[in-house]
């Protein structure tokens, strides 16, 4: 039937908060999943990098360790998103991509080379392009949420979210991020659609946006080695390249039900990254397709919250929002598997709540304490104005209701304009 886009809105009104309903005590199966996910990150984590932090760190748990503590701090940036109404980024929006533009430029000028690109601080410790992602999402969402009359027209609506996205994407790819600057643009084209873009801007933005990206692999010779390697590997795997070769090897020895957790060995004889890229590929040694499966599956219930979420979200800011957050994680985790099997060219998306690296689990684990604010306000509504039985001006409840595989192709908008009723009344 295709993926619902939802989307239930009412404004905030202007009246007092004790009109609305107390907000509930949000999705606790998507805390669950994520908690499930966590701790089976962790367990991982410390079978999959011991041998090499004990190596380059002289410490068999310094990675560990490390992780356990970006967990700490992610956990509690969580914490405190999600106490904080997901209304109060329409005004803090342009301050945080403005802090994420200059982060963006500061970390070329800083020059920081590691494994020959310049995306880190301090050692690696702090990598923003992983926050860039998180920043996208919540200024694309207020912005499409400010411009959703607007969206129609090409001159307000694609034209400048391609320039937000060529400016974010085009930072990215300087450090360069092949992997992150792709993730930004398909979020931005599936925020836009959720948020109600035509059809027809959607397929040019897509037609746009590939020729970009063949553009760039023309004039990247990083772009061009991947793309090379990914298509002599579908022409016959063993001409793969030695990353993909080795996790798949990993892969065979998995079989079933794995070798045992800390029992791989592929991950001490040359898969790279193993703690971090290549850490699905130990997954699957060590646990077999059964444990591989039961990872997916955890993906699986996040995604299925998250849209759960977005289609009982107060508006079509917490709709969006949350939509984005979603696909977000998903996005990352599925390409990151997809990868690892040589089914996509190689990019750098870190498995979420998994890999190690402290921005982005801090960064998802920021996603997800929005999203379950969000959740603790869904099914809050706007009452109309006491005495009245009209909602008053701002303060319309719309309904937006569109389907990836329902949209009609009749010329009308999929996704409908703002109403308003002529007596609303309880």
């Amino acid at each position: 039937m295709g993926i619902r886009s939802f989307v239930n809105q009412s404004i905030r009104p202007a009246v007092a908060s004790a009109h609305r309903a107390r907000p509930s005590s949000g999705d606790l199966v998507l805390v669950a999943a994520v908690i499930v996910l966590g701790i089976f990150g962790l367990l991982m984590l410390y079978s999959a990098g011991t041998d090499f932090s004990l190596q380059t760190y002289g410490s068999a748990t310094y990675i560990f360790n490390k992780q356990l503590l970006w967990m700490v701090i992610g956990t509690l940036t969580a914490f405190i998103l999600s106490r904080i109404d997901y209304h109060f980024w329409r005004k803090f929006a342009v301050l945080l991509m403005g802090v994420t533009i200059i982060l963006l430029i500061l970390v070329l000028v800083n020059n920081e080379v590691r494994n020959n690109a310049v995306r880190t601080f301090f050692g690696g410790s702090v990598q923003p392009s992983e926050l860039a992602k998180l920043a996208t999402i919540i200024y694309l969402s207020v912005w499409l949420y400010s411009k959703r009359e607007h969206l129609h027209d090409i001159q307000l609506g694609l034209i400048p979210l391609a320039i937000i996205l060529g400016m974010i994407g085009g930072l990215i790819f300087l450090e360069p991020d092949l992997s992150a600057a792709v993730t930004i643009f398909i979020l931005g084209g599936l925020l836009f659609f959720v948020a109600g873009g035509e059809m027809r801007q959607i397929i040019l933005f897509g037609i746009v946006s590939l020729a970009a990206g063949w553009l760039v692999v023309q004039f990247s010779s990083t772009g061009k080695a991947r793309i090379g390697s990914y298509i002599a590997g579908l022409k016959d795997p063993l001409n793969s390249s030695d990353h993909v070769l080795w996790s798949l090897e990993a892969i065979f020895k998995g079989k079933l039900f794995g070798v045992g957790i800390g029992q791989a060995t592929t991950k001490l004889i040359g898969l790279p990254f193993a703690a971090t890229d290549s850490i699905f590929a130990v997954v699957v040694e060590e646990l077999g397709l059964s444990g591989a499966l039961g990872l997916i599956a955890l993906y699986t219930v996040l995604a299925w919250r998250g849209l759960k979420i977005a289609n009982q979200a107060p508006d079509s800011l917490g709709s969006v929002m949350a939509v984005g957050l979603t696909f977000w994680i998903v996005i990352e985790a599925g390409i990151n598997m997809a990868v690892m099997v040589g089914l996509l060219p190689f990019a750098g998306n870190a498995l979420p709540f998994v890999s190690a690296g402290g921005s982005n689990l801090i960064s998802t684990l920021a996603a997800i304490g929005i999203l379950f604010n969000i959740s603790r306000q869904s099914g809050q509504a706007t009452p109309p104005r006491a005495g009245t039985g009209t909602i008053p001006e701002g303060d319309e409840r719309k309904t937006y209701s569109a389907s990836v595989d329902l949209r009609r192709w009749d010329r009308r908008r999929s996704i409908s304009r703002t109403r308003r009723p002529a007596n609303h009344a309880k």
